[in-house]
C-alpha cells in the first residue's frame, strides 16, 4: 500500500478485485500497526488517518536498530522517510539497503534520507513556498522541502533574503505568487515571517531556528518575535523544518481540493 494512499485509493483497489473486503476494512481503519523486534511500532495507518507519512527520527536511536525499523517500514509502505541522520546512521542504513535491493537517496542538507522500494512520490497537488532569512537557515527549511515534496507538493524556494537586505525578498516573492502556503525560516531576530506575511495572501508558518546567538540565542528570539508578530502568522517550535513541512504540505492540499 502507498505510504500516501487514501481511502479512494482503497476503494479502487477493491473494485479492481487486487484486495479483498477484509483488508481494505483493516486498512481503512487506519488503525494498521506493526512491530519490529520488540523496539518499535510503526504506525501503518497513519497516511490514511492523517493524510502525512510515518516518519523516523533517527536521532537517539542505535543505527542497526534504525536500519532494521526503515527496512521494514519501506517494504510495507513502499517509501521511507529518515530526519536527523547522522554519518554513523547512513552507512549502515546504506549498507543493509543494499543487501535488502532498497533503492536511497541522501538528502544531505537536510540530513534526511528517503528509502524506495520502487514507488513513486503521490501526483503533485499544491505549491509550498519556502524561504530563509540567511544561509545558516537552509538545514531547516531543507526539512520542510523535503517532507512537502515527499507529500506531494511543489516547491519553490529562496533562501537568503532575510531582512539584512530587504530588497532580495521583493524579487523573490515575484516568483512564488501562485503559493499555497509560505514556510519561513529565520533565525536571530526572527523579523522576516512576520514581513512576508504583511505582503502575501496566503497562510505564513514561521520556523525560529537556532543560529543566533548570545542572549535570547538559539531561536529563542526568534521564536519570541514570531509569536509577537502583529501580521498573521502560525509558528512551529525552533528548527521545526519537518511539522512546519508538514503542516505546509496538508494545508496546500486541502487548497486544491477545494478549487
Amino acid at each position: 500500500m502507498h505510504s500516501l494512499a487514501t481511502i479512494r485509493n482503497v476503494l479502487e483497489e477493491v473494485r479492481n478485485g487486487t484486495v479483498t473486503l477484509d483488508e481494505a476494512e483493516r486498512r481503512i481503519s487506519g488503525l494498521q500497526m506493526e512491530v519490529v523486534e520488540d523496539i518499535a511500532r510503526l504506525d501503518l495507518g497513519r497516511p490514511v488517518r492523517c493524510g502525512t507519512p510515518e516518519i523516523i527520527l533517527a536521532e537517539g536511536k542505535e543505527p542497526k536498530d534504525l536500519a532494521s525499523i526503515a527496512v521494514r517500514l519501506t517494504r510495507a509502505s513502499g517509501r521511507c522517510i529518515i530526519s536527523r541522520v547522522g554519518e554513523d546512521h547512513l552507512s549502515v542504513v546504506s549498507a543493509r539497503c543494499k543487501e535488502e535491493g532498497i533503492e536511497m537517496e541522501v538528502e544531505k542538507a537536510a540530513k534526511m534520507v528517503i528509502l524506495s522500494c520502487g514507488v513513486n512520490r503521490p501526483v503533485q497537488r499544491g505549491v509550498v513556498a519556502i524561504l530563509t532569512a540567511g544561509t545558516a537557515d537552509i538545514p531547516v527549511a531543507e526539512e520542510a522541502r523535503v517532507i512537502s515534496l515527499e507529500m506531494g507538493c511543489t516547491v519553490r524556494i529562496a533562501y537568503d533574503v532575510g531582512v539584512a537586505g530587504i530588497h532580495r525578498l521583493f524579487s523573490a516573492l515575484k516568483g512564488m505568487t501562485d503559493a499555497h502556503v509560505y514556510v519561513v525560516a529565520a533565525g536571530r531576530e526572527g523579523t522576516l515571517p512576520a514581513i512576508v506575511a504583511g505582503l502575501v495572501d496566503s497562510p505564513v508558518i514561521g520556523v525560529p531556528v537556532s543560529s543566533g546567538y548570545g542572549h535570547m540565542g538559539k531561536g529563542e528570539a526568534a521564536l519570541a518575535s514570531m509569536l509577537q508578530s502583529c501580521s498573521v502568522l502560525a509558528v512551529v517550535n525552533i528548527d521545526a523544518g519537518v511539522t512546519a513541512g508538514i503542516f505546509a504540505a496538508r494545508i496546500a492540499r486541502m487548497v486544491t481540493e477545494h478549487e
